[in-house]
């Protein structure tokens, strides 16, 4: 699954996929870090956030209401969960899609205690009814409950103690713009850099009890698509690896073994992700190639080719979206090992134009 898909439906068996499965949320609840000090990356987030919460503690006021947006695995649950921990608040947790009407909304809002930290995930997915209702509880910290119905209905004002929303999304250009100007704050959670993950790693492995040396620490953040759930993850695939294969400790061979096991490339594409390059390069010739016909060579649906491996090839440079299809780009004939044909010299779009002399 990608961080742009609205299902929040992972891939299935996928080793580099984003989303938490049961086991991932087991563990980073094991993993997560406590405060802001010890969150590693998202440096200028994690200042701006710092001085939001310090000003409000100082002032003995409630936090200013949040929001995160970026894709999945990148710490915005960790983040809602340290900013209840440095404001001393309790936190609730919920999600966008639970939230399908306003009474829903209401219930969860009427139950707050003051400071209270109410955490919704995916905010982009709550119904419209419910947003609406938001707007207000935000702003005035008020909730009109209507009951009953048709022309004897009436709406009773019920005031609610300040609270602080933290909202998260993959999608922030889904949310209206009445709802993302009542944030006092917005951060975007950027992809992590190599050596950030590799300190990700290192932690892990700390808490984890896994003996890993430097190199090997290197090598799983390098596989890691610049997201810390992937790389624990993989930490933890490896580790199993090194258990069973090796004397337990994490070496770059034993982690380059064990990847290659799970079928992670140096560059952490998976096997969907080299099916399609592969398709694209050697039936295609590099393209364009329509979505429909790729997703027919990989023996894949359209859906999952575009949701699920399309973003991440994209990031990396290996394919590019035209008008026309998919094109693979000159680093993905690299990647994969091949020489582009002449009609591919052009790179990314197929551009290149015969010599109207025929040269």
């Amino acid at each position: 699954m990608n961080w742009d898909d609205p299902t929040g439906t992972p891939a299935p068996d996928r080793l580099v996929g984003p989303v938490a499965d049961r086991e991932d949320q087991a563990v980073e609840a094991a993993l997560r870090p406590k405060d802001l000090d010890e969150f590693i990356g998202q440096e200028k987030v994690r200042e701006q956030l710092d001085l939001v919460l310090r000003a409000a503690r100082a002032r003995g006021a409630t936090a200013d209401h949040v929001l995160l947006s970026g894709a999945p695995g990148l710490g915005k649950t960790t983040l809602s969960m340290i900013i209840a921990a440095e404001m001393g608040a309790p936190i609730r947790i919920t999600s966008g899609p639970a939230i399908q009407h306003a009474g829903d909304l209401a219930a969860i809002l009427s139950s707050l205690q003051e400071g209270e930290v109410l955490f919704l995930d995916e905010i982009h997915r709550m119904s419209r009814p419910a947003e609406e209702m938001l707007y207000m509880a935000m702003e005035d910290f008020r909730v009109d409950v209507i009951v009953g119905k048709g022309p004897g209905a009436t709406a009773i004002p019920l005031e609610l103690p300040p609270f602080t929303l933290v909202g998260a999304t993959t999608r922030a250009g889904l949310l209206p713009p009445p709802l993302r100007d009542r944030f006092g704050f917005t951060g975007h959670m950027e992809f992590y850099e190599p050596r950030e993950l590799e300190r990700v790693v290192h932690r892990s492995a700390g808490l984890l009890d896994v003996d890993i040396d430097p190199a090997g620490a290197a090598e799983i953040a390098g596989r890691s698509r610049g997201t810390p759930r992937i790389a624990n993850r993989l930490l933890r695939r490896v580790r199993d690896y090194a258990q069973v294969k090796a004397d337990g400790a994490v070496t770059r061979d034993i982690a380059a073994a064990a990847l290659a096991v799970y079928e992670v490339d140096a560059r952490g594409l998976d096997r969907l992700d080299r099916a399609v390059l592969t398709a694209l390069l050697k039936l295609f010739g590099g393209g364009p190639v329509g979505l429909s016909t790729l997703a027919v060579a990989v023996g894949e649906e359209r859906e999952t080719v575009e949701e699920v491996a399309e973003p991440f090839l994209v990031r990396e440079g290996l394919l590019a979206r035209t008008p026309r299809g998919r094109v693979a780009t000159p680093a993905a004939w690299a990647h994969l090992g091949l020489t582009p044909p002449r009609s591919a010299a052009g790179g990314a779009g197929g551009s290149a134009q015969p010599d109207l002399f025929g040269a």
